[in-house]
């Protein structure tokens, strides 16, 4: 079959699990701003002085004079701000026009109104800053200054509103997952400033829907990435603190139910996150981006958010968790359908701490961009799993895209057992079983027809490894891996993400084995 040929499967399986939704208005939006070339503009008739009490402050992403810090890379505007400055990359513009630094601790008021100032000056001419993602973002953030420091000036409430008005013609139903969601808590944020209907009543409609749709029955947030949990966790406690600070009769209802869905979602982030604090940095989690989970759990306590006894469940997670170790396992279905953007072809790996410390790791995620670094980072081979002929068990393509994907069947789901089979390798199932112990951890792989993988084991970087070629068994900082069933072990160096655009060479232990692997990590 041709090249051709193939391209056009892969392009079937990955629209396929695409909702009607998305297909129409990514059509509708298209056509219609290139024939009608709408223009949002609305009198302001001015803004509501709400109280806003500051939950999480940024970290500092502004350093003065002009100097910006994003994703780990630096970049100083000498006079005058370019705010559809690319040369990062998209996601670096897009934190540009977010306005975090609005909110972190180290900015004036006087500091933060230049910044705004200068962005108005340039709105006529923004590119990036008028989408609806980094709008819903920014408007939040705008909101939240111009209140704390009581700030009532009709240049900037105008240009925000107008940027509502985008927003509210434009909400991301094309992309749907986390990105319409944040255009709805921005909408809200929208209509109690502005004191504003029609943005309340889209604020309401969405939250309600998309909380309902996003929210699992385990309260994981359904792109099944820590990291986005943590920043929609966050968003959310915000528009939580924004109704108790500024009661209206108008919003009570939709309070108690932020208030229900932060219970669940406070209550899984619990379940996940590590007792050193980390959190599993799998499906595009990475460092130095979200608040804390201590942050948030702090912040949800303050406005009387207290978690609950949750077991994993919708989420495919599952978590071993003794005296001395902790393992994180996946064993779920790439998710959601049909907004798979943030997935990795990662079915079955899984993280090990031992005495609180990060031994065997998601290696993470340094870029977003597409290019080889980010097929390698959401690749198979990337994470602690088995991979067959070097086949991705999901076809994972173009930064943000999943053509067919491994179905996932558990076999056992017991507190200290777990199992499951997935079919995504051409013509081979993999099978693969966790047995949790008190000292060990026993983890079993088995591929049908007795065929040839390779299983990947990635270490945190500060760990020593070393090989006993006669025993089969590595160690790691004390703790012996033993292979039953490997045809060879090998340790190579592997480029570890600690966070965007920032690698360090660490290292894995690959092994190639015959139909089946049996793993024995020994923790005494």
């Amino acid at each position: 079959m041709g090249v051709g040929f193939q391209k056009l499967k892969l392009l079937y399986h990955t629209v396929k699990y695409l909702k009607a939704k998305q297909i129409f208005y990514r059509l509708y939006y298209t056509f219609r701003n290139k024939l009608f070339k709408p223009v949002y503009t609305r009198k302001c008739t001015g803004s509501n002085d709400i109280i806003w009490t500051d939950g999480i402050l940024y970290p500092n992403s502004y350093l003065k004079n002009g100097t910006f810090s994003f994703l780990n890379i630096k970049h100083n505007f000498n006079g005058v701000i370019d705010w559809n400055y690319n040369q990062y990359g998209k996601l670096w513009t897009y934190n540009l026009n977010y306005f975090d630094f609005l909110n972190q601790a180290d900015i004036s008021k006087v500091e933060g109104l230049s910044l705004i100032h200068n962005y108005l000056e340039m709105d006529s001419g923004l590119i990036d800053g008028k989408e609806p993602y980094p709008i819903s973002l920014r408007a939040i953030n705008w909101i939240k200054f111009l209140s704390k420091n009581k700030i009532n000036n009709q240049d900037i409430n105008q240009t925000l509103y107008n940027h509502y008005q985008i927003l509210l013609h434009n909400p991301e139903y094309h992309l749907l997952g986390n990105h319409l969601l944040e255009n709805a808590f921005s909408l809200l944020f929208g209509a109690v400033y502005f004191g504003d209907k029609r943005l309340g009543s889209k604020a309401k409609t969405l939250l309600k829907s998309e909380l309902e749709e996003q929210i699992l029955e385990d309260g994981a947030h359904f792109e099944l990435s820590p990291m986005y949990h943590q920043i929609l966790l966050h968003r959310l406690l915000d528009c939580i603190n924004l109704l108790k600070n500024n009661v209206t009769s108008e919003f009570n209802t939709l309070l108690l139910f932020l208030e229900e869905k932060a219970v669940v979602m406070v209550s899984w982030l619990e379940q996940v996150t590590f007792k050193n604090g980390m959190i599993p940095m799998v499906n595009d989690s990475a460092y130095s981006i979200a608040a804390s989970t201590r942050e948030l759990r702090n912040y949800a306590e303050k406005l009387g958010i207290i978690p609950k006894e949750m077991s994993l469940s919708k989420s495919g997670y599952r978590k071993f968790i003794t005296s001395v170790y902790e393992c994180f396992m996946d064993v779920g279905n790439v998710g959601p359908a049909y907004q798979p953007g943030h997935a990795h072809a990662d079915t079955f790996s899984f993280v090990l701490h031992v005495n609180e410390k990060p031994i065997i790791i998601d290696p993470g995620v340094s870029t977003y961009g597409i290019n080889k670094i980010r097929e390698r980072e959401r690749s198979t081979a990337y994470h602690n799993t088995v991979t067959v002929n070097g086949q991705n068990s999901s076809q994972v393509w173009g930064g943000f895209r999943v053509g067919k994907r491994a179905e996932v069947t558990l076999l056992t789901d017991e507190a200290n057992h777990i199992s499951a089979r997935h079919n995504g390798f051409k013509n081979y199932n993999h099978n693969r079983s966790f047995i949790c112990k008190d000292n060990e951890l026993i983890i079993e792989d088995v591929l049908e027809n007795n065929t040839i993988g390779v299983a990947y084991f990635h270490c945190h970087p500060n760990c020593k490894l070393s090989h006993d070629p006669q025993s089969n068994t590595i160690l790691i900082d004390g703790i012996k891996l033993s292979f039953t069933g490997q045809q060879k072990i090998t340790i190579k160096d592997y480029n570890f993400a600690n966070g965007m655009n920032n690698l360090s060479v660490s290292r894995k232990i690959v092994v190639p084995f015959l139909g089946k692997l049996r793993t024995h990590v020994i923790l005494k």
